[in-house]
């Protein structure tokens, strides 16, 4: 058997919609997911949304999927999710104000957030589509202040539970906080001397969110008796959100040569945190597409060596923490190309892990990741790790070395500059 024979016989070629492909990658698996990652290699390319909207309709249709999770601010997400369960307001503002790091401006998230609520209407709570952003509250160069979400907390507990037994801290939160804008400043995130993350009232506030977060767990009976169950998601969901983003800041405000690295297990931990609980909130109600970069959900550790740093870092993904804990339950699908000439990005070169992929017939396929391993081994081809780039540096090829970690490739030959 040629190597293009045994290429083509590990996956499954489509055209527009890889859901069929999709279904029969399923039932390779020893068990269907209940959290299924879908990585892009780069940001801002339509065309891995069109994809992901595509399959996300077909695993609603014949698959069971209740909800999607995206690489977004996981508080606001929240308004996303009103929204597409039929609430009030325009596409236009939960777009700009419910999807973070400005992806709410990309047509293929308007289509699927307006596609959501459409599809919601007229169906009962149980059935509806979820929305969960589940990163965190984070920006490029910024993280945002814990006020607003321990405050969440602290007025769960005072509608819902024993406000008696509230920290007496919880009182002094917009005191210690102080303006949003003392833990937004971006030049924080490259001078620690700037950062608010280690002050007093910070290290006050990081006592009170572990404080706000036990009190959640010691109330959960008189809570579930009497608080809604999405006031409770909502209280639980803050108070992971405070508690991490205050550990992020206390990061941020270190001068330490592990500073950056720290930053990104920080924020990766979030991410697992989110996921996981995501994966116990739908366990009665089906499995999760989630979508984010390839690094954030690879079950093997994530690399990166950034140009303004003079070191590499190392840390464990969200997708690894989430597999560790959930086992067969969760599976991780990368996304591969070969060329974004818009982008900088020209055809692989041929012994490149994309190059090999290139030589098959089809210019979409989705491979069994497992078996497309013991297909190059079996041909004694060993592909090596791409070295160009885009012109902004933001690609990241799959490492060959781990193609038999990922669950499924999903190889898209060219990504053609968007037409819109």
């Amino acid at each position: 058997m040629t190597i293009h024979a045994a290429l083509s016989d590990a996956g499954w070629a489509f055209t527009d919609d890889a859901g069929p492909a999709m279904t029969r990658l399923l039932d390779e698996l020893p068990s269907r997911p209940r959290l299924l990652g879908l990585g892009e290699p780069i940001h801002g390319e339509e065309l891995f949304l069109q994809v992901r909207n595509r399959l996300l309709r077909h695993l609603v249709e014949h698959e069971g999927y209740r909800s999607i999770a995206l690489e977004s601010d996981c508080l606001a997400g929240l308004a996303v999710d009103a929204y597409v369960a039929g609430g009030p307001g325009t596409l236009d503002d939960v777009m700009a104000h419910g999807v973070s790091h400005g992806w709410g401006a990309f047509a293929g998230n308007r289509e699927l957030v307006a596609w959501m609520r459409e599809h919601n209407q007229g169906r009962p709570d149980g059935d509806r589509l979820r929305f969960y952003g589940f990163d965190a509250p984070t920006e490029m160069m910024y993280a945002a202040s814990p006020r607003h979400a321990l405050t969440e907390v602290r007025d769960h507990v005072t509608a819902w539970g024993d406000p008696g037994q509230l920290p007496d801290d919880a009182a002094l939160i917009e005191e210690f906080a102080g303006g949003d804008d003392r833990w937004t400043d971006e030049a924080a995130a490259m001078d620690p001397s700037r950062s608010v993350g280690s002050s007093p009232e910070a290290v006050r506030l990081r006592l009170l969110a572990d404080d706000l977060r036990a009190l959640l767990l010691a109330q959960a009976p008189r809570l579930l008796a009497a608080a809604p169950e999405e006031d409770r998601w909502r209280a639980r969901l803050h108070a992971r959100a405070a508690a991490g983003l205050l550990r992020y800041h206390a990061v941020m405000a270190a001068a330490s040569p592990s500073r950056y690295a720290r930053l990104m297990i920080t924020r990766d931990t979030m991410m697992a945190e989110n996921l996981l609980a995501i994966e116990a909130r739908e366990a009665d109600r089906g499995p999760t597409l989630v979508f984010a970069h390839n690094a954030h959900l690879q079950r093997e550790e994530g690399h990166w060596q950034a140009d303004y740093l003079d070191q590499a870092l190392t840390w464990w993904t969200a997708g690894a923490i989430a597999a560790a804990g959930l086992g067969e339950r969760y599976a991780f699908v990368a996304t591969a190309v070969g060329a974004m000439h818009h982008r900088g990005l020209g055809a692989p070169a041929a012994d490149t892990f994309e190059g090999v992929l290139s030589t098959l017939p089809d210019d979409r396929h989705l491979l069994d990741g497992r078996r497309l391993a013991a297909a190059l081994h079996a041909a004694g081809v060993e592909p090596v790790r791409r070295a160009d780039n885009t012109d902004d540096h933001g690609y990241f090829p799959r490492d060959p070395a781990h193609v038999a970690d990922s669950d499924g490739i999903l190889f898209l030959r060219d990504v053609p500059a968007d037409k819109g």
